[in-house]
């Protein structure tokens, strides 16, 4: 059986002792389980709804919110922007990113100097916020001089916009060649790697997580559930079933391969695990990317706050090695 460590087996799968962990080589203490905005707020769930996920996420002991410039062109920063006024600014950790283009001009995209300075005071206004504690480049600008971009960044923790900086999507050698220029150059240093990693997709453990492991990166891990794949709603030979991510137009178009009947079967095969332990195929899944301690944070996109709640309580399952292999030879 799952060994089970600040929860209980006789416990309601939906009750939630949250857990912190270090994010890297900050002071920051982030919440197991965060909760992202992409596709879903300021757009993608009407706003009532989206607030009321957001409740739930505080309630739930999550502390960590992650979004970005990009979502919704800003419209996620809106959002939240609203619905966090009144919190103490101290009581939550705000992520941001910027990289991709938020119009058709052209101009408006990247990571050089210009934009750095320029984005990350968009996004403190539409945030309505002095600072955010994580800012995040998007992806990895092959338009702008590396320097320029890691100069830029630590400027923008040094003038108090930004406590520490991130990325997403790095490859191993663009990681090392940041962290060579911040110790030759006295650049701030990266904390946080944000890469899209699952059971199904599990690439960034061959290069990305043990580079991180050694420079003091943690991993804030995006898509832990295979946009929602990995819940074991969608079933081989199924359509999707009414109201769920795959049907919507602007929630679903990313889905991608990750229904196709072959990856679903697959996934089937994981729910007498989950059932044996006691957990949702959910949890299941969140607890799996939380088995490495580098993963300070799995960020969960959510449309109803009773997902909130349910994926909430992933944080303080530890699976047994048996349960792991288990897993491992499920999915082939």
């Amino acid at each position: 059986m799952a060994a089970y460590g600040t929860r209980g087996a006789g416990r309601n799968s939906y009750d939630s002792d949250m857990r912190l962990r270090q994010l890297g080589d900050s002071d920051l203490q982030v919440s197991e389980v965060s909760l992202g905005s992409w596709l879903t707020y300021g757009g993608g769930v009407p706003d009532d709804q989206a607030r009321a996920c957001v409740e739930a996420a505080f309630d739930a002991g999550i502390n960590f919110v992650d979004t970005a410039n990009v979502y919704a062109t800003g419209g996620a920063e809106e959002f939240l922007g609203d619905v966090l006024q009144g919190r103490p600014r101290d009581s939550y950790v705000l992520a941001t990113k910027l990289y991709f283009p938020m119009d058709d001009s052209g101009e408006n995209q990247g990571l050089s100097r210009q934009q750095v300075e320029k984005q990350i005071d968009d996004s403190l206004r539409r945030l309505r916020t002095d600072y955010v504690d994580l800012y995040q480049c998007h992806r990895y600008d092959r338009d702008t001089p590396l320097e320029e971009t890691m100069s830029a960044l630590s400027d923008v923790v040094r003038a108090g916009k930004a406590r520490y900086i991130g990325f997403s999507e790095w490859s191993a050698a663009q990681i090392r060649a940041a962290l060579d220029l911040s110790r030759d150059k006295g650049y701030e240093k990266f904390v946080s790697s944000q890469p899209q990693y699952s059971m199904l997709h599990r690439q960034p453990e061959r290069e990305v997580f043990p580079l991180c492991s050694e420079n003091g990166i943690s991993q804030i891990v995006w898509s832990p559930l295979a946009q929602g794949a990995l819940t074991g709603k969608y079933k081989p030979g199924e359509p999707p079933p009414a109201g769920t991510r795959a049907t919507s137009d602007r929630m679903g178009r990313m889905m991608g391969n990750w229904l196709d009947d072959s990856v679903l079967e697959r996934v089937q095969r994981l729910v007498p695990i989950a059932e044996r332990v006691g957990i949702t195929m959910s949890q299941l899944a969140l607890a799996w990317v939380l088995r490495l301690p580098d993963v300070a944070s799995a960020i969960i996109g959510a449309s109803r706050p009773e997902q909130v709640h349910e994926n909430a309580a992933a944080s303080g399952i530890d699976l047994d090695e048996e349960t792991l292999a288990e897993i491992d030879r499920a999915l082939g």
